[in-house]
């Protein structure tokens, strides 16, 4: 069996319309496991079949119902997931398809998509970038939680400064630890010490994210092609994240 991710645009909401659809899927022996409206006017399913090639005369039939428009057809990935699941969509952007956005109204959708990343196995640094207090480390912890692994603080301001410059034993653990690091308190308060452990744990096969990301590619040796995913987390969508205009941000941790 096979899941697929079927979505559609709704051209003309009449009654009857998802019937047909179910109807549709059901005389093709496709299960229907997931249905969610996702946005105002689409609908997105997580369906399963046994042979593939029941996916093809499925698109093809669906050329014929003028009352949608099919917007995906595919095998599911993890924001289709997520987005059956809320029902909303995660925003990314147009110019650099690695960085996703989020609001704090949408920290829920925000941990679980989190939480999923941090249960892949392997190497991955997360970049989180957004203004102070808009819900960065409490998100971070909460989607540890989720992954159900120990969240690690190699650097961080959430209740006191911390500045670490070893780690016990059990924290060299890729697949328990998630390892975070505040960019602006490893870059420009920390020693070499720390500086050496940041190195030590960026090559640590498991799961790093780093706060204020701009903060630490500007101070450090490393460039954006560290990151496998950015993260922004607004207050508003409309929100700018930006250091310059704020230097009172910086110097709290001077």
């Amino acid at each position: 069996m096979e899941d697929w991710y079927f979505e559609y645009d709704i051209h003309k909401n009449r009654p009857g319309l998802l019937g047909d659809i179910s109807s549709l899927l059901g005389m093709l022996s496709i299960n229907i496991l997931t249905i969610n409206g996702v946005e105002n006017t689409r609908r997105g399913l997580l369906i399963q079949v046994e042979d593939r090639q029941k996916i093809s005369v499925l698109r093809q039939l669906l050329r014929h119902v003028n009352s949608i428009k099919v917007t995906a057809l595919r095998q599911p990935t993890l924001i289709d997931r997520i987005a059956l699941r809320h029902g909303r969509f995660i925003a990314r952007e147009s110019s650099d398809l690695k960085t996703y956005k989020f609001t704090r109204d949408e920290l829920g959708i925000l941990v679980d998509f989190l939480g999923e990343l941090l249960k892949r196995p392997g190497h991955q640094v997360i970049g989180v970038r957004g203004m102070p207090r808009v819900g960065k480390t409490e998100s971070i912890v909460a989607a540890s939680v989720y992954a159900n692994k120990h969240w690690t603080f190699v650097s961080s301001t959430l209740i006191k400064q911390t500045i670490r410059t070893d780690f016990d034993p059990d924290e060299r653990n890729p697949s328990t630890n998630v390892y975070i690091i505040d960019g602006i308190v490893s870059t420009r308060r920390a020693g070499e010490e720390h500086r050496r452990l940041v190195r030590e744990v960026l090559k640590i096969p498991g799961p790093k994210i780093i706060e204020h990301p701009d903060i630490f590619v500007r101070h450090s040796e490393y460039g954006w092609d560290l990151f496998d995913r950015i993260i922004e987390l607004r207050n508003t969508p409309e929100e700018e994240i930006t250091y310059e205009e704020l230097p009172c941000v910086l110097s709290d941790y001077e």
